[in-house]
């Protein structure tokens, strides 16, 4: 059963990596990886995977790539 989570990116983050998650449930993710390229959304996608416990490719971007705030698919 897969679900969607949203959550908002620092990129270029002195803090990262990091993952803050507030007690109403929303989450921000601080990664050292510039916003150029994807490379803060790869990074994001790990970083979720690993605080989540599923293995990297049950995390799929599916909207916000160019945004600070991303929805994630959980498979």
């Amino acid at each position: 059963m897969a679900r969607q989570i949203v959550v908002t990116v620092k990129p270029s983050s002195r803090k990262g990596p990091l993952v803050e998650t507030t007690p109403a449930g929303s989450m921000t993710i601080y990664v050292r990886e510039p916003a150029t390229e994807g490379r803060a959304n790869k990074a994001v996608a790990e970083i979720l995977a690993d605080h989540l416990g599923v293995p990297k490719s049950r995390v799929a971007l599916v909207g916000g790539a160019t945004a600070r705030t991303k929805r994630f698919r959980i498979d």
